[in-house]
Order: structure tokens, then C-alpha cells, then sequence
């Protein structure tokens, strides 16, 4: 092995494929370098000890996401991120990946990247640990420029999001020959996830978001991310075909998450539709926005909701505040019901909807308005005759139901 020398890597720094064979010289290895994302960057020659895991990453110039999923549910991945020096990884059999020791490249308190050696049959002794964190240091200089190099790239991606997401590129065949000239492979599924602040988000809120993101690459990946205003928009494709349940279960765990870190600059996260046609990432889209905004007409009924298929009636909200804007609300059984309160000083409208919600119980209802049920009867009468409504009819009930719940959604200072 070459002398230990404090400056033995930095002769190498400026070039990270000339320093990957650099480390795997003098530890006697087989090295990766990857970027924060698991992207990478540069290896060191072939050796016969090289595992599937080293082998998969190198012919898909990423970390498979397999892999990248079992070292976050084994606890490598939050281990590496917190650690300072170099970690012993112990074989996960699952996915071709062998022992490992591997450490992260930082600059400052940022993770920029990570250095992954085989240790195979031969443990690492204290010297060839220390000599492993000096490597990671002289790779901080070279990493920070290469992000820098990979940035225009990113801003690529991005407009090619936007594109996506605003339809202005719909075509299925255009769509995937882009994304292989900018070079995203397109997963099989996928769905949109807005993350929604209370104020426009920062930088360092977005890599807070993402990084919280993170546990999550045991299911999903992120693919893609854009930010609008006090939005974080993400591109998130499941690992395996997923259930709408288990997507539905990971983000609910990441909104409270998010909650608690962001508290109370968050506001909440909202997923469009499980979608395989690329062609309709704009219909994910603007499920997650429709979702976002009924969470936040609706925070009680709503609130804990994060995945657009679970909304249920609240998704044709729109259409029905349309209709009553449309054509108008005058001489309505509704509009009865408000002139009368408006003369008298009554509550009734309120009372029916408090009725309504409660499935027509009086006594759960009364409860509700804190009064008497004698009370309550005397105004389901009263609402019955003022509004002509027949509060045995089914249909009825269902309408004024959906045209108060409308009413809402459209922000009417009536109620």
C-alpha cells in the first residue's frame, strides 16, 4: 500500500475518475463515487471481487432504486447522512449488494455525494479508515463542481417538466424522445405530489423537503421537481406496480412528517392520479391543485386526504359552483331559505346543513346546534313550508346538500 501521506489524494482531487482509482489503488479495492442523488460519477476499474449491486450501478449510471430502498429500510442511508466518518454496510443478499464501508462527501454541513468500497473478505483495518475519510475530503472541491456542471442539465429537466405539467407537450412519442435526449428515463407509472407552504419556498426549504422525501425511496423515487410560488412540485414514480392504498399510505406519513418539521410554514401535500401515459401528467397535475384547494375550503372534512382518488363527491364541487353561478340562485329553495334569515334573523339555512351533514338525525343534529330536538323541529317545519322543501325526498336533500357544499367551495359570503 502507497505511503500515508496527509496530501495522498490531493494530487487526484481534480479529477474524480482519476481519484476513484486513486483510492481503490491504495486501499486495494473496488470504489464508486456517486452524487447526493445517487447518480454516478466515477469507478474504479473492474475487479474480480465487483458484486451485482457495483455492477448494476455502473450500467445504469445510477444506484438501482432497489437498492436504494433497502439501504433506506436497513438504516444505512439515515447512518451515512449523520455520520462524519466512514460506516461498515453489512450485505443485503436481496439485492446483490456486499459488505461495504462507505462514507459521505461533505461540504460544509451539505451531503454532496458518497464514496462506496467493497470490503469483501477483508475488514478494514483503523488505518485504511482514516485513510478513506482523508479520500472524501479531497473529493469535496471536485464534487461542488460537478453539481455546478450538472446544474444546466437540471434546468433542462425542469423546463421539460413544465412542459409537462402546463400541456403543452401532450404527445406520447414527443414526450419520450425529448426525455431521452435530455437524458430522464421515463418510469412506468407515475403521479404528480404538491407540497403546499404558507410562504414561497426557499432553497433550503426545498432540500428540507426533499431529504424528507427521502425515506420514501423504499417505494417511490422522485423524477422530476419544480418549484411555483409556495409550491414544491414533485414527479414521483412508484418502485414497484404500487396500489392506490399504499401510495395513499407513504404520503399520508410524509404530510405528517412535513407537519411536524415545517410547523406551521406547512400547509399540507396533495397527489394527483396513478398515470402510465405521460400524455396526461397536466390531468395529475391539476388533480393534486384541485385536492389542495378543497383541503383548504374543507380542512376538517378534507384535511388528512392526500391522494386525489380519495376526494369522493368533493371533486365535482367545481362544476356544480359553476352551474349555480351560471344560471343563478333566485327564487331557489336556498335563496327562500336566505331571505327569510336575512328579514328575521334566523338561522335556518345553517340549521339545514347541520341536518344534512348529519345524515338527517335529528337528535345527533340537535346535539350538534346545541339546542333542543323541540327546537330543531320546529325549524325543519319552518324550513320545510319558507323553502318548499321536502325533507323526505332523497333527491332533494342530496341537491341542497351538494349546492351548499358548492357554495362553499366557490367562498359565498351568503352563508
Amino acid at each position: 500500500m502507497s505511503q500515508d501521506q496527509d496530501d495522498i489524494f490531493e494530487p487526484y482531487s481534480d479529477n474524480l475518475e482519476l481519484l476513484a482509482e486513486k483510492i481503490s489503488d491504495v486501499l486495494g479495492r473496488p470504489v464508486t463515487i456517486e452524487d447526493a442523488n445517487h447518480r454516478l460519477v466515477a469507478y474504479s476499474s473492474h475487479e474480480p471481487e465487483t458484486d451485482a449491486a457495483r455492477l448494476a450501478t455502473i450500467v445504469g449510471r445510477r444506484v438501482p432504486d432497489q437498492i436504494i430502498g433497502s439501504l433506506w429500510r436497513d438504516g444505512v442511508m439515515p447512518r451515512l447522512l449523520e455520520s462524519e466518518a466512514p460506516i461498515r454496510v453489512a450485505p443485503i443478499q436481496e439485492v446483490g449488494l456486499s459488505g461495504r464501508v462507505a462514507t459521505a462527501i461533505r461540504l460544509g454541513s451539505r451531503v454532496v455525494g458518497f464514496i462506496w468500497v467493497l470490503e469483501a473478505e477483508r475488514p478494514f483495518s483503523e488505518r485504511e479508515m482514516a485513510l478513506f475519510a482523508k479520500a472524501a475530503q479531497a473529493a469535496r472541491t471536485k464534487m461542488a463542481q460537478w453539481q455546478l456542471q450538472r446544474h444546466k442539465e437540471e434546468e433542462a429537466h425542469r423546463d421539460f417538466f413544465w412542459q409537462l405539467l402546463t400541456g403543452h407537450l401532450s404527445n406520447e412519442t414527443l414526450i419520450r424522445d425529448k426525455a431521452q435526449r435530455i437524458g430522464i428515463t421515463l418510469p412506468p407509472q407515475f403521479h404528480v405530489v404538491v407540497l403546499q407552504f404558507a410562504a414561497e419556498v426557499k432553497e433550503s426549504w426545498q432540500r428540507q423537503a426533499l431529504e424528507k422525501c427521502a425515506p420514501l425511496s423504499a417505494y417511490s423515487r422522485i423524477v422530476l421537481h419544480a418549484i411555483n410560488k409556495n409550491q414544491l412540485i414533485l414527479l414521483f414514480a412508484p418502485i414497484t406496480a404500487d396500489t392506490k392504498d399504499g401510495v395513499a399510505s407513504q404520503l399520508g406519513l410524509l404530510q405528517q412528517n412535513l407537519r411536524t418539521y415545517f410547523s406551521p410554514h406547512f400547509l399540507g401535500l396533495a397527489s394527483g392520479c396513478l398515470y402510465s401515459e405521460y400524455g396526461r401528467l397536466e390531468d395529475s397535475y391539476r388533480e393534486a391543485l384541485l385536492l389542495l384547494e378543497v383541503k383548504q375550503r374543507f380542512p376538517k372534512e378534507t384535511g388528512d386526504l392526500v391522494i386525489y382518488s380519495d376526494l369522493g363527491y368533493y371533486r365535482y364541487l367545481p362544476r356544480i359552483w359553476e352551474e349555480l353561478q351560471r344560471h343563478g340562485r333566485a327564487g331557489s329553495q336556498l335563496a327562500r331559505l336566505r331571505a327569510y334569515d336575512q328579514e328575521h334573523h334566523s338561522e335556518l339555512v345553517h340549521t339545514l346543513e347541520v341536518f344534512l351533514a348529519h345524515d338527517s338525525n335529528a337528535k345527533t343534529a340537535a346535539e350538534a346546534l346545541h339546542v333542543h330536538a323541540n327546537t330543531l323541529n320546529y325549524r325543519l317545519k319552518r324550513i320545510a313550508e319558507i323553502g318548499r322543501i321536502d325533507l323526505t325526498s332523497m333527491e332533494q336533500k342530496v341537491t341542497l346538500y351538494l349546492e351548499l357544499k358548492a357554495e362553499r367551495f366557490g367562498g359565498s359570503n351568503a352563508l
